[in-house]
C-alpha cells in the first residue's frame, strides 16, 4: 500500500499504473479509468491510449529519461510522475525543474519510487505537487496515518530557503533587500 501526499494533504490514489511485462510486452489497456504509462508505452501507443473512452492520462519518466521526449504531448495529460528508483539517484530534481521552468508544465507532478520523508521538502521545492510514499505491505492502517502525518510535517521542516527554487525564483538575500525597502533590484 503506498500513501498519496498532494498538495499538501493525504489524497486518494486513482491512477491504474500500467506496467510493461519484463519481455517488454504492452499491457491490457482498459477503456477507462484514471491511467500511468510508462514512457516507452505512451510512445509506442499514445494514439490508442488517446482514443480511449473516458479517464485521464498521465506519463511516468524514469530517472535516466528524458523530459523533452514528451515536451510535444503535455496538453494531452493531466500527471506526470517521476520516478526515484533509489534514494541516492537525484536525477528526478532536475527533471522536475525542466518539467516546470523550461516546459511550462503546471499539472501534477508526482515523485514516485523510493521517496523518503527526508526528501519532500527539497522535492517540492524542485516542483513536485504530489508524493506517492511506498509504506510497506504489513503495516496496520492505524500506522499508515501516522506516518502520513509525520511525511506531510517534512514539507514544513525549514522555514526559509536561502537558494532559488520553482515557488521562489529569487534567492534569500534578494528577497530581504526587496521587503527593506520596497526596491526591486537587478
Amino acid at each position: 500500500m503506498a500513501t498519496l501526499i498532494k498538495n499538501a494533504k493525504i489524497a486518494e490514489n486513482n491512477w491504474l499504473r500500467l506496467e510493461c511485462g519484463a519481455d517488454g510486452e504492452s499491457p491490457a489497456v482498459p477503456a477507462t479509468g484514471d491511467l500511468l504509462a510508462p514512457l516507452p508505452l505512451w510512445q509506442a501507443a499514445a494514439g490508442k491510449l488517446l482514443a480511449r473512452g473516458a479517464g485521464r492520462l498521465g506519463v511516468w519518466l524514469d530517472s535516466d529519461e528524458d523530459p523533452a521526449q514528451i515536451a510535444d504531448s503535455l496538453e494531452a495529460l493531466s500527471l506526470i510522475a517521476v520516478n526515484f528508483p533509489q534514494f541516492t539517484d537525484g536525477r528526478g530534481y532536475s527533471t522536475a525543474r525542466l518539467l516546470r521552468e523550461r516546459y511550462g508544465w503546471t499539472g501534477e507532478l508526482r515523485a514516485i519510487g523510493d521517496i523518503q520523508r527526508d526528501q519532500l521538502f527539497y522535492l517540492s521545492r524542485c516542483g513536485f505537487d504530489a508524493f506517492l510514499l511506498n509504506d510497506g505491505l504489513d503495516v496496520p492502517q492505524e500506522d499508515l496515518l501516522r506516518s502520513a502525518q509525520t511525511a506531510l510535517s517534512a514539507l514544513h521542516d525549514f522555514s526559509e530557503g536561502y537558494q532559488t527554487s520553482v515557488e521562489r525564483p529569487q534567492p534569500l538575500f534578494r528577497r530581504r533587500v526587496e521587503s527593506a525597502d520596497g526596491v526591486e533590484r537587478a
